[in-house]
């Protein structure tokens, strides 16, 4: 199949005799295809990210900002482009696609301007007298060469929040995609081999799982950046104890409605993200809203809100005008949401809304009182599945939170400054979001979980310090 797409080592395309098909989540129709990466290749781009290492430091901050502008601004030329490859390889709706887009467009442009302000700091020594006329110059460098796994559901942006902060610190870095969504990545690299960084700076290789896993162990790349599943994330943690390990592993995240948030327009309005925000993407995002903990003195004013806005959710095709909810990855994640609401409803949980499913696509579900120790309780769903239960005040709201061995981010709609507070020193999770979903994200801040929603932190700044190491230089004898 010549018109396969190709991969990239160490900034060169090419190609080979093995060829994979990518088919739509929705319908099956063929996408496209590409070309894989043998052993040989692989090798290469990894003995090309160990070799470029001195090149790569060199770079000016210019040659780094001009070159991550570039791709944001190729990406926003190119936008109508783009989303339709993630919506056609993903399956999320073009509305969403379009979106993702945007984020990452404004994620090279973070890392651009990060890039010309990586400057280090400068510390007086001179404190105690025998440390007179010294002074520390304190700069970050990369620990080395990046194996940055990025996950399906954000083919562009997740791949954009590891390529773009390593490129700005100077480290070389060696993508591997998602099997399911290899497209994007392989497009991102085309605009990569388009600026003047160092060839060896970069290399794209669609894998399966036994070639990621020889990646994984090569003592080459000291740095491993996962964003997926929380069992492989553990296992190349547990397995590789001398490397710098940086996890996203997702979680089951909840919105809290409390007592102060009472009037009708909140009431609509936390309906309505929440209902948009548990079902966008069909629900496969780590902070999409999974669990909606609803005080009691607003309960039952706010369960037909949240009802009647999650049924009114266009379902459908990921092409038609104004469809929000398209569907899952593949035919088994579908059957996995489709048995685990079935359980939650033999155990006593009460169908409210959705339940059925065309093919991949899970119509938007709510679920009250489901058993705490039902999956879609406790789990993540990584579908359009949502768990509303009642709570009886802030402590016991904020002890729910906590009850569960995720805790990336929440959501909180209260009008109160002193219970934002609180939840910021009480919850067990990476991010509070006061009066919106926890679904809300910007790119430039600091993102990521703790538990078992991972460890390390994204967002442009907060990558490029966890990508690198402080180094410091004491000058003597200067006249401070």
């Amino acid at each position: 199949m010549t018109d396969a797409q190709p991969f990239w080592v160490a900034g060169r395309p090419r190609t080979s005799d093995t060829v994979v098909t990518v088919h739509s989540p929705y319908d099956g129709s063929v996408v496209g295809s590409y070309c894989v990466p043998g052993p040989a290749d692989v090798a290469d781009a990894v003995a090309a990210a160990d070799a470029v290492q001195p090149a790569a430091l060199a770079t000016t901050a210019a040659q780094r900002a001009d070159a991550l502008m570039y791709v944001s601004q190729q990406l926003s030329d190119r936008s109508e482009e783009v989303a339709a490859l993630i919506t056609s390889e993903n399956g999320k709706p073009l509305m969403w696609s379009r979106i993702e887009v945007n984020r990452a467009v404004s994620t090279f442009r973070w890392a651009a301007e990060e890039a010309r302000r990586w400057s280090g700091e400068l510390q007086r020594l001179d404190t105690e007298p025998p440390a007179a006329g010294r002074m520390a110059v304190i700069r970050r460098f990369p620990h080395g060469p990046i194996l940055a796994i990025a996950p399906f559901n954000f083919p562009l942006n997740l791949v954009a929040h590891k390529v773009a902060p390593a490129l700005a610190v100077g480290a070389p870095v060696v993508v591997k995609p998602a099997p399911a969504t290899p497209l994007t990545a392989l497009l991102l690299g085309g605009i990569l081999a388009e600026t003047d960084l160092p060839a060896g700076m970069w290399s794209v290789l669609p894998l399966g799982n036994a070639e990621t896993a020889e990646l994984v162990t090569d003592p080459r790349l000291p740095v491993i950046s996962f964003t997926g599943s929380e069992t492989v994330g553990y296992a190349i943690q547990s397995g590789q104890p001398d490397k710098h390990v940086i996890l996203e592993l997702g979680g089951n995240a909840a919105a809290v409605v409390l007592g102060d948030w009472s009037s009708d327009e909140d009431l609509e309005w936390a309906a309505s993200r929440i209902a948009t925000f548990g079902n966008y993407q069909a629900g496969q995002s780590c902070v999409s809203v999974q669990r909606v903990l609803v005080d009691d003195s607003v309960y039952d004013r706010f369960l037909p809100l949240l009802t009647a806005a999650v049924t009114a959710l266009p379902t459908g095709s990921p092409w038609a005008d104004g469809v929000v909810v398209g569907p899952v990855i593949n035919e088994a994640a579908a059957d996995r949401i489709e048995s685990w609401v079935e359980q939650a409803v033999a155990g006593g949980a009460t169908l409210l809304a959705g339940g059925g499913r065309d093919g991949t696509t899970i119509a938007p579900t709510v679920l009250a009182d489901a058993p705490p120790d039902a999956a879609v309780s406790c789990e993540e769903v990584f579908g359009p599945v949502m768990v509303v239960s009642r709570v009886s005040g802030t402590a016991d709201a904020f002890a729910r939170v906590n009850d569960s061995r995720f805790g990336l981010q929440t959501g909180i709609f209260t009008h109160d400054l002193k219970t934002a507070f609180r939840a910021q020193r009480d919850l067990q999770v990476g991010g509070i979001i006061i009066g919106d979903v926890p679904s809300f994200r910007a790119d430039q801040m600091p993102y990521g979980g703790v538990k078992a929603s991972g460890f390390g932190r994204e967002g442009l700044r907060s990558a490029m310090t966890d990508f690198t190491h402080d180094k410091v230089l004491v000058l003597t004898g200067l006249d401070l």
